[in-house]
């Protein structure tokens, strides 16, 4: 397994940071948390660079580029809090499907994935706010044709705007991680209520499903063994949206950082103190540690090693101990205009620490760690 970036990969995460320069600017996000404004124009250049075929296979009109690749435009949309569909739809739509469907399923909707026609997203998490397939309790009852669907998702990243929306369900009867099937609904199938959370910059929803009949071309796979694909679609899931969370904590690091060199306190950079030292040493520690443990993650995803289960929770594990560390002592280095409104750096936070709750917090995926290993 290399570890190392291509020069391939250094160019793409080159290319990928100027354009997010350009088109994702702060104003942008605060528009987007202030005013509501839809990210329309940086969507629109991300279809225009092919980024959302980024995975998809050539066959489906895709670049059929790596997970490690992904993990780095990921990254870079991280440190600049970027709105918009492309989180769920690439790396929570496109691997469920690719994982559970058929060929022609796959080419049917990652091919429309690919070519910017649609942005997709899972809906798996229910009450309990657990996104483990033996978990999901939303019933599918054979139809004519097809099934019906009764049940409440939670947490669905972009469950009110996404055009598709895979959703894991449960063969009546069954129980644990046996009987899950996954379906594609769309849209206007479905009643979403979006969500007030800690980040307006990314939109939640909670999304019931009251009999909804969904036909079964839209049915993934063979139904009752869905529990292995998306076992898989969630580890690739989890591991970007960890890597995403490091990208937010590096801006945060780099603008605490920043202040401290330029900020003077009885005549000399409050950097030069030996206590802000010790929190920089530390921040820069956890920042790199977790990072290490993403990209050792994103490689295992993308070579299909035997580790990659366990890799994907270490690496949502330090991401979300990171940015507890970095979101505190990042505010904490900004002295009392770190709490402002008016200053940037609560948006990051707010980021920052709303990944952390998704797909399982550190204190979880700690947990199915020590299961790994017996403990």
């Amino acid at each position: 397994m290399d570890l190392e970036f291509t020069s391939d990969q250094e160019e793409l995460r080159s290319s990928v940071r100027a354009v997010l320069a350009r088109e994702c600017p702060p104003s942008l996000v605060r528009e987007v948390v202030e005013k509501g404004t839809q990210a329309d124009d940086l969507w629109a250049a991300m279809v225009e660079l092919d980024w959302p075929a980024l995975t998809v296979d050539p066959a489906c009109g895709g670049l059929g580029l790596g997970f490690v690749e992904l993990a780095v435009v990921v990254e870079e949309l991280g440190r600049v809090m970027a709105p918009g569909p492309f989180l769920p739809t690439v790396s929570q739509f496109v691997p469920a499907v690719r994982e559970a469907g058929t060929p022609e399923q796959r080419e049917r909707f990652l091919g429309d994935v690919a070519a910017g026609r649609i942005t997709g997203t899972i809906a798996v998490a229910e009450e309990p706010g657990s996104w483990a397939g033996e978990d999901v309790g939303l019933e599918a009852r054979p139809d004519a044709g097809g099934w019906l669907l009764h049940g409440t998702k939670r947490y669905v990243a972009d469950g009110a705007t996404a055009d598709e929306l895979v959703v894991a369900a449960r063969l009546q009867g069954t129980a644990g991680p046996d009987g899950l099937v996954l379906f594609v609904v769309p849209q206007d199938a479905v009643d979403a209520t979006v969500l007030q959370t800690l980040d307006a910059s990314r939109q939640y929803a909670t999304v019931v499903l009251d009999g909804v009949r969904v036909g079964r071309d839209r049915t993934l796979g063979e139904p009752g063994r869905g529990a292995a694909p998306l076992t898989r679609a969630l580890e690739e899931a989890w591991t970007a949206l960890a890597l995403e969370m490091v990208g937010t904590c590096q801006s945060i690091f780099d603008i605490a950082l920043d202040h401290a060199k330029t900020r003077e306190q009885f005549g000399v950079p409050i950097g030069s103190f030996q206590a802000m030292k010790h929190k920089f040493a530390d921040m820069y520690v956890a920042l790199e540690s977790a990072r290490a443990l993403c990209y050792f993650a994103s490689a295992t995803i993308a070579e299909d090693d035997e580790r990659r289960s366990l890799a994907a929770s270490m690496a949502k594990a330090a991401a979300g101990d990171c940015q507890r560390l970095i979101a505190q002592d990042g505010i904490q280095s900004l002295g009392g205009i770190g709490f402002t409104w008016e200053h940037d750096m609560h948006l990051y936070v707010k980021r920052a620490k709303s990944g952390d709750a998704v797909f399982g917090t550190a204190r979880h995926h700690r947990a199915r760690i020590a299961a790994f290993a017996g403990v």
